[in-house]
């Protein structure tokens, strides 16, 4: 989800968790949309005291992680198959967002300093993604050099993956960019309205 900054950063940080998670998804039925606006997977609350946020559903994930795990394990395989110059772009853009880094001695953080204390008051254990506008800014302008080399992952995807995988729409390639694309969408939006990014286990 994107978040107006300020509002979050005035609340308790003790409650943000909490607040989020009620305002974000206190819909009866997460799906449906009539009580808020709409966009190309967004949905914007209509309710006047929730109208600091914003929530994007990615395409077929039911709110799901899995999708997200799944490239960030995709991206493991690959990612010494092809070139530096895509490699370091898309290194820095996923392991500020979804990916565990290239040192597995130390998993890469996704949530900036300062955001929640504790996480005591998750509905759910998971993974927390927190990036205050700048780290949005930063990550926006990562994608910037990443996206005109993700044709280069083609074929890596075709010859690094088991063959169920290569050609599968959601494993594969065009799945793996299609998700990254909405990520970066994600980030487009919070960054036009100079917000922050916000990811949640649901």
């Amino acid at each position: 989800m994107t978040v107006e900054w300020a509002h979050l950063m005035r609340l308790p940080p003790q409650e943000r968790i909490e607040v989020l998670q009620e305002s974000a998804y206190c819909d009866q039925d997460p799906h449906d949309t009539a009580g808020g606006a709409t966009r190309r997977g967004w949905i914007w609350p209509a309710e006047p005291d929730r109208r600091w946020l914003g929530r994007y559903e990615f395409d077929d994930a039911l709110g799901s992680y899995t999708p997200h795990f799944r490239a960030a394990n995709t991206w493991d395989a690959v990612r010494e198959a092809v070139s530096p110059a895509a490699r370091s772009a898309l290194d820095d853009f996923l392991s500020g967002l979804i990916w565990w880094g290239p040192d597995p001695e130390v998993d890469a953080r996704h949530i900036d300093e300062g955001v929640f204390p504790s996480f005591d008051a998750l509905w759910r254990s998971g993974p927390v993604i927190a990036r205050k506008p700048d780290t949005v800014a930063d990550l926006l302008g990562i994608w910037q050099q990443a996206q005109p080399l993700l044709i280069q992952l083609r074929e890596p995807f075709q010859n690094h993956l088991p063959p169920a995988e290569s050609g599968d729409g959601a494993a594969g390639f065009e799945g793996f960019a299609r998700l990254l694309a909405q990520w970066a969408d994600v980030l487009g939006e919070a960054h036009r309205r100079g917000w922050g990014v916000i990811g949640l286990p649901i």
